[in-house]
């Protein structure tokens, strides 16, 4: 029995003694790492910031419309004899579209020639008896004779100036029978068909012709912000080209990036009560046809430069009232947050004109996880085309930890 006690003593001994020596080690090691090490800082990818003279843009919604448009309608009636273009293709300046039958048109213009034939023959006769009486005049011929012949000839070439004008018309109307493009563009479906019977002039149109290249872009910018454009030139903030001309560049439906600059074509000078809005309207080459009348397009469009730092849309966040804020590394390699009250759109990012001084290092990778005053380890590098943060430069070692 003594002995049983005293081997329970000497196992309780030691259970104290490893206790003791685990409690001091925990002391001394308080993360749980290697005895007396830290754990090392995150390491954060970092561009460094430079003021330089950058390009200012807004975004713009817009609609596509066609350059030229017309409601083809006929100027003269009758039957539709002929429908000669391909319905949905391209037709030239001049191309014949639908021909009405002419019979009736043929046969106007055959009595009006003869009616002027007829009354060219009669002024020989009455330049002929103008002269005999005046030559009568002064031996039996009254005066009043000689006035009448005179009156006759007037009358001879007045016929004949008529007759000319209704041979005119009925070779215009003999002309519209055949009713052709007014310009190069592209046809909608037919609505009539041959034998339909059409009228001059009617409401219903026989198709729609349209030219797609060039093509409109209609915006729509708000009244707030072209003030606000108009306050920054003035001040001197933003400054434009030389000859103003604005380039502009269309984002698609499906986010692809149309590859022709537009150019700025007029501007409404005039704000829509209802909406607040001023339109803008822009003109683009569209040889493919790739932009079609009533496409939703999103517009970019160059404003002026400004002097001023860029920071990436990724690496920053807005708040609810429009704050901006971004994440910098101190002299310190610590966190700071740093909120910007004005900043402008220049592309893909956002550009603050103060706040921020050359050389300083914006994060633009990992700042989603950490919060201000936490240590990093900065590694320089470089966003691309595509929006994705590469390294130029790789991290530096940690520092030793101390014993």
């Amino acid at each position: 029995m003594r002995r049983s006690l005293k081997f329970a003593s000497v196992l309780l001994a030691c259970t104290a003694a490893l206790a003791s020596c685990s409690d001091q080690e925990t002391a001394q090691n308080p993360g749980g790492g290697a005895p007396g090490g830290e754990r090392p800082p995150a390491a954060v990818s970092v561009v460094l910031m430079k003021k330089a003279p950058q390009t200012l843009t807004t975004t713009l919604p817009g609609r596509a419309a066609a350059f030229q448009m017309a409601e083809i309608r006929p100027r003269v009636s009758g039957v539709i004899k002929e429908i000669a273009f391909k319905e949905g293709n391209e037709v030239k300046e001049g191309d014949l579209l639908y021909k009405i039958e002419d019979d009736t048109y043929r046969a106007a213009q055959a009595q009006a020639q003869a009616s002027l034939q007829k009354a060219e023959a009669g002024v020989p006769t009455a330049q002929s008896n103008l002269a005999r009486q005046e030559r009568l005049v002064g031996s039996g011929a009254t005066q009043v004779e000689l006035e009448n012949a005179r009156v006759t000839l007037l009358q001879a070439e007045a016929d004949v100036a008529q007759a000319r004008a209704a041979l005119r018309s009925s070779e215009i109307e003999l002309a519209l029978t055949e009713i052709r493009a007014p310009f190069e563009g592209v046809t909608t479906a037919s609505r009539y068909s041959i034998g339909n019977v059409v009228t001059a002039n009617q409401t219903d149109t026989l198709m729609t012709l349209r030219r797609l290249d060039p093509i409109y872009i209609d915006l729509t910018e708000s009244s707030v912000n072209l003030l606000r454009l108009r306050e920054a030139i003035s001040a001197g903030r933003i400054n434009r080209t030389e000859n103003g001309a604005t380039d502009i560049r269309l984002t698609l439906e499906d986010g692809h990036e149309y590859p022709v600059v537009g150019k700025l074509d007029m501007s409404e000078m005039a704000v829509s009560q209802t909406t607040g809005t001023f339109s803008i309207r822009a003109v683009f080459d569209n040889p493919d046809g790739l932009i079609l009348p009533g496409m939703y397009v999103r517009a970019t469009v160059s404003v002026g430069t400004e002097e001023g730092f860029l920071i990436p849309q990724r690496a920053a966040t807005r708040s609810a009232n429009g704050e901006l804020s971004a994440k910098f590394v101190t002299t310190d390699n610590k966190v700071e947050t740093r909120i910007f009250d004005d900043a402008q759109v220049s592309g893909s990012n956002w550009l603050v004109a103060s706040g921020i001084s050359d050389g300083d290092k914006l994060i633009v990778d990992g700042f989603q996880w950490i919060g201000d005053g936490a240590p990093v380890q900065p590694v320089e590098a470089k966003i691309n085309a595509d929006g994705i943060v590469e390294e130029t430069a790789a991290p530096a070692a940690a520092p030793a930890a101390q014993p």
